[in-house]
């Protein structure tokens, strides 16, 4: 399903964005800590846009399921490896913000 496919590349670009956000604002705290902060809140901002599109995945597979049965083996297998991705990366930008938010 293409819109899958597309989602999933959003996703991927709203984690690199919210991680790249969270390493300037820990690396800008202690020179530029209202810089730093806006950093961090542009963090936030994408991992609540990546969350967003999550939910709109779901969706569409649900939708999928009602309509059609079961989606593609290959399909459901390329979501989950994603998805594995995904939380891994949200993750890891958690813990940034985390740490950002304990200085």
């Amino acid at each position: 399903m293409k819109i899958i496919k597309k989602l999933v590349k959003m996703i991927d670009e709203e984690l690199a964005d919210a991680k790249k956000y969270a390493e300037c604002a820990l690396k800008m705290r202690e020179e530029y800590p209202i810089l730093a902060n806006v950093f961090y809140n542009l963090s936030m901002e994408e991992m609540k846009h990546m969350n967003m599109l999550h939910a709109e995945v779901v969706k569409v597979i649900e939708a999928y399921k009602k309509e059609k049965g079961e989606p593609p083996a290959a399909m459901l297998a390329i979501w989950e490896y994603k998805h594995e991705e995904h939380i891994e990366a949200a993750e890891e930008v958690s813990v940034m913000q985390a740490m950002f938010k304990k200085v």
